[in-house]
């Protein structure tokens, strides 16, 4: 049989902060997958579902007010020419997520 000790150390000033990386968490659920029966999977996935759905804060609906400000700031930008077509905001969304990564990764060093 093979054991594996996973072990991720993250620097973050709150819980809120702490997010880890996909290749972490990949790392996390290959480990699971080797070592919990599916009874033991199941009632974790489940346990962590719970907890999510606890910690979660409440999605409070756009009043019609913040929707039409909202509307009204996204034609001041158009018109101004203060907009990004798909490429852009797809390659501006891709160097975050690399930058992010990035980041976890040298906490996940540390």
């Amino acid at each position: 049989m093979h054991f594996t000790r996973l072990f991720v150390t993250l620097q973050c000033e709150s819980k809120k902060d702490c997010i880890m990386s996909t290749a972490t968490l990949s790392g996390l659920r290959d480990y699971l997958y080797s070592t919990l029966t599916p009874e033991n999977m199941i009632w974790l996935g489940n346990q962590l579902t719970e907890y999510g759905h606890m910690q979660q804060e409440p999605q409070k609906p756009y009043t019609k007010e913040e929707i039409y400000a909202m509307i009204d700031e996204s034609e001041r930008q158009l018109a101004n020419g203060e907009y990004q077509d798909f490429d852009e905001a797809m390659a501006e969304i891709e160097r975050e997520l690399e930058e992010e990564d990035r980041k976890l990764e040298l906490a996940e060093v540390v």
